[in-house]
């Protein structure tokens, strides 16, 4: 294993595609109803109403996982569980913690997918739409902002020979 200046240089660029990509995300479901991104997904995008709703029950979800994540902090605390300095310990907790979560988000997608099941979701091949979305002005502009930006970071990255394509 070497470790040189190429490798932390493909590291950081790799890290902030990813810092990117993060970020991006969370500004768009921090700004919009998660509603209006399902009805949009279907409506403008013609995705699935099965693979929408999925995605407005995760964005409906975050907010309860978060608050999860600070009870089993608070938990672990009150029994007195503490890393200490040690980072492999920490490490260790993180992972034990993150588990928890991960449980208890999958025992309650389950629980979420049976219950959608039971109420008939998805039975229906055509669904009727309750809010039509349309494309307006700003909208636009916001996807041709996006694009340029994606055209600007491409561009720098062919002129300073740093353009690696994921697949290629």
């Amino acid at each position: 294993l070497r470790i040189g200046a190429d490798t932390l240089v493909n590291g950081g660029g790799l890290a902030l595609r990813l810092v990117a990509i993060v970020l991006a995300g969370l500004l768009a479901t921090a700004t919009s109803d998660p509603v209006d991104i399902a009805d949009a997904l279907v409506q403008q995008l013609r995705v699935s109403p099965r693979f929408a709703i999925g995605v407005l029950a995760a964005l409906r979800l975050l907010p309860l996982f978060a608050r999860e994540w600070q009870i089993l902090g608070m938990a672990r605390r009150a029994r007195g569980v503490e890393a200490g300095r040690s980072p492999i310990a920490a490490i260790r907790l993180f992972a034990g913690r993150l588990l928890s979560l991960m449980v208890g988000a999958i025992r309650r997608g389950s629980r979420m997918a049976l219950a959608m099941e039971a109420r008939g979701f998805g039975a229906s091949p055509c669904r009727s739409v309750a809010r039509p979305q349309r494309m307006r002005i700003s909208d636009w502009g916001w996807i041709i902002g996006a694009v340029a930006l994606a055209a600007g970071a491409v561009a720098t990255s062919l002129a300073l020979g740093t353009w690696r394509p994921l697949l290629g």
